[in-house]
């Protein structure tokens, strides 16, 4: 591969799994399962790994600067935080764990533990994997005082009243010392026989079901009203550490044992097991992957702990994960069925998304009849045809995909599948635009389309309209009632209650939530309208910025990449929105008839005392001791700001080894170059706060 190849390559994985962590953390709506996100990630550091020059380069690619790419996501842990909550910085960074999918990697992480401990057997805990959102909780003289979600490792949305419905977590624990203050980490999580019950509720109001449990702990654990988050049966399993004081465990097997006998939950009985060396750990994993399918939550790993818990200082962490823990994954289930036929779906952009209609098989647990087929290049890659017996999954346990066709069972006179035929047989004008593997249609009048743009408006993601899930409507489009998002402001009961299965009350509910969403934070308004490149987290920082709809549509290219995020790719596409005279007459209209009042976020607190109030910090390389998330929340804590590229408006580039032209960049502009321990001082590490 030639180096501007990887370079490139470098840029386009990176944006593609921040698109994916976005899809997953933010939206809780994944587009690809768990195991294919691992081989992205896994591409990634390789990349990176064996280029190094060339991965601190990519940050500054054409294409990584139209996307406006963050740090790579292989220095990145969690999902963020999320506004309309507190947010507070752990007492001990939280680490996601490293995985692996071979009983070769176990053995070769085996091996550096006992490199790096000087010992011929290490002993190790093996617990199952819960499939649940990471948790902090903090209890103080035995008092449960806070409870916060991971985030970014460093910084967590504070959940402590919604974590406060969960009714087998006690409120005090008498058994643990008074001066005593114990940050427990574990995992909150949803049982399928809850998941059930809510999404059978959901379908008999009419309302979007969840996709997994995974989902719904994640969307329960972030309402903000914590009486609704009650509603719904939540658990927790408490399995790890974080800041202590007034107490010791010397090893895994103790905190486990401690957890019980305090009465807080702990891993379902049984477990952990302890094994002496990973051959008996090995044991243990395929013990627990015959167990796990009698448990009432969903596992989709084993996590291998060394029980030792002074030694793990020793081994210490990554930027990313700590080095004396892995979790195994356990292999995907699979079935063989037929497909009977490859349908077109209509995504909200106008994206045909080509669909197998299968035989339906038993996978997982449920039946599956349906899998996505990705676009028409993925179909030509695997050769997949009508009438193939093919391979299924459940890709991560969520999504159905068709993993492999097997062609000994390829009926005679099969054709390959014909994507540009199939679209001319349904009738529509769609076209390929340029390298993308996806076909478009042109018509953006077309019912399927609007439907899904009305989806989308009204997801919890956006504008949050509770009952207007799929089924409601795709009748209202067909019903010719809803042609825009501006026209659900002019829905009445009597057209409401027309619909099927749609009394009065219904009705009711639905007109109430559409008129409550004429105050909702401008934030969701941004994402709502759909604007190509914008996610949530893009539109959260242009309402930081502009603070109304009305300042956003009349920005220049200029003012928005002035934004943290917002790259000429980015930029260009808010333009080409705005500039549209179908897009520009919605939002008046949005903000006139329809009586929007978007409500712009909190006035940020002024910083000028600071030592970095107003200041933009580039930060390249590696650094001494800080990760780079470390690193910019010092910054943050001084009160600059960081971004990705070198500019004129960048006031100091923070350098570490390997700095790459950013660094050559800073120098060409006279732009001041910076050290980890300058940065220490400048954020009162050290006591120090002069500039230079």
């Amino acid at each position: 591969m030639q180096e501007g190849d990887v370079q490139e390559r470098i840029s386009v994985l990176r944006a593609l799994i921040h698109h994916h962590d976005e899809q997953y953390f933010q939206k809780a709506a994944p587009e690809i399962g768990d195991r294919e996100y691992d081989r992205l990630m896994e591409e990634l550091k390789k990349l990176e790994a064996d280029y190094p020059l060339l991965a601190a380069m990519a940050a500054e690619a054409p294409l990584a600067e139209r996307r406006a790419a963050p740090p790579s996501p292989t220095q990145q842990v969690g999902e963020g935080v999320t506004e309309g909550f507190e947010h507070f910085t752990h007492r001990q960074r939280m680490y996601s764990l490293d995985k692996t999918y071979s009983q070769g990697d176990l053995a070769t992480f085996d091996e550096r533990v006992k490199k790096a401990l000087g010992l011929e057997k290490v002993r190790y805990g093996v617990e199952p994997k819960y499939d649940g959102c990471a948790i902090c909780l903090t209890y103080e003289g035995g008092r449960l005082t806070r409870a916060v979600t991971r985030g970014d490792g460093v910084t967590g949305d504070v959940v402590t009243a919604n974590v406060r419905t969960i009714r087998d977590l006690p409120q005090e624990v008498p058994g643990l010392p008074k001066d005593s203050s114990i940050d427990f980490t574990g995992e909150v999580y949803i049982e399928r026989a809850e998941f059930e019950r809510i999404n059978r509720a959901q379908e008999e109001a009419g309302k979007e079901t969840y996709m997994n449990p995974r989902n719904l702990a994640a969307g329960t654990l972030k309402l903000l009203e914590s009486a609704e988050a009650g509603k719904r049966e939540m658990k927790i399993v408490l399995y790890g550490l974080g800041h202590v004081e007034g107490v010791t465990f010397a090893t895994q097997s103790e905190l486990h044992a401690k957890i019980r006998e305090w009465g807080l939950p702990g891993l379902t009985a049984g477990w952990p097991q302890m094994a002496d060396g990973m051959t008996e750990a090995w044991e243990m994993i395929g013990k627990l992957d015959v167990a796990r399918k009698n448990f009432p939550f969903d596992t989709d790993g084993a996590v291998i702990k060394l029980d030792d818990i002074p030694s793990r200082e020793k081994l210490g962490t990554t930027s990313k994960h700590p080095r004396w823990a892995v979790a195994y994954k356990y292999e995907t289930e699979k079935a063989l069925t037929r497909l009977n036929s490859i349908t077109l779906q209509i995504g909200r952009t106008g994206a045909l998304t080509p669909v197998a209609e299968l035989e339906p098989v038993l996978l997982s647990g449920s039946v599956v009849a349906r899998a996505t087929l990705h676009n028409e290049d993925e179909i030509a890659r695997k050769d997949i045809r009508v009438g193939d017996t093919v391979i299924v999954e459940k890709a991560g346990e969520i999504i159905p995909a068709v993993v492999s066709v097997v062609l000994e069972k390829r009926p005679e006179g099969s054709v390959p599948f014909d994507f540009a035929a199939e679209v001319a047989r349904l009738g529509l004008d769609a076209e390929r635009r340029g390298e993308d593997a996806r076909w478009y249609l042109r018509n953006e009048a077309h019912p399927e389309r609007i439907a899904r743009e009305i989806e989308h408006y009204a997801s919890r993601g956006a504008m949050d309209i509770e009952g207007l899930g799929e089924a409601v409507v795709q009748q209202l489009v067909e019903r010719g009632l809803v042609k825009t998002p501006a026209d659900l402001y002019f829905l009445k009961k009597e057209d409401l209650v027309a619909l099927d299965k749609f009394g009065e009350k219904s009705a009711e509910n639905l007109l109430r939530a559409i008129g409550e969403s004429r105050t909702r934070e401008l934030w969701r308004i941004v994402n709502a309208l759909g604007i190509p490149q914008v996610g949530s987290q893009t539109a959260k920082d242009l309402a930081r910025r502009f603070r109304s709809l009305e300042a956003l549509a009349k920005a220049d290219e200029t003012a928005l990449i002035s934004v943290n995020g917002v790259g000429e790719t980015v930029a260009q596409a808010i333009l080409s929105y705005f500039a549209r005279m179908d897009k520009a007459a919605l939002v008046r209209r949005l903000l006139g008839e329809c009586g929007l009042a978007p409500v712009p976020p909190p006035e940020e607190a002024p910083n000028a005392a600071l030592p970095l109030s107003g200041k933009t910090v580039v930060l390249t390389g590696t650094l001494p001791t800080l990760s780079r998330e470390e690193a910019k929340a010092l910054v943050e804590k001084a009160g600059g700001r960081t971004s990705g590229s070198v500019s004129r408006k960048t006031d100091f580039v923070l350098a570490g080894e390997e700095a790459g032209s950013k660094l050559d960049k800073a120098r060409e502009l006279g732009i001041a170059v910076v050290d980890e321990s300058w940065l220490r001082q400048i954020a009162g590490e050290t006591g120090q706060t002069a500039l230079f």
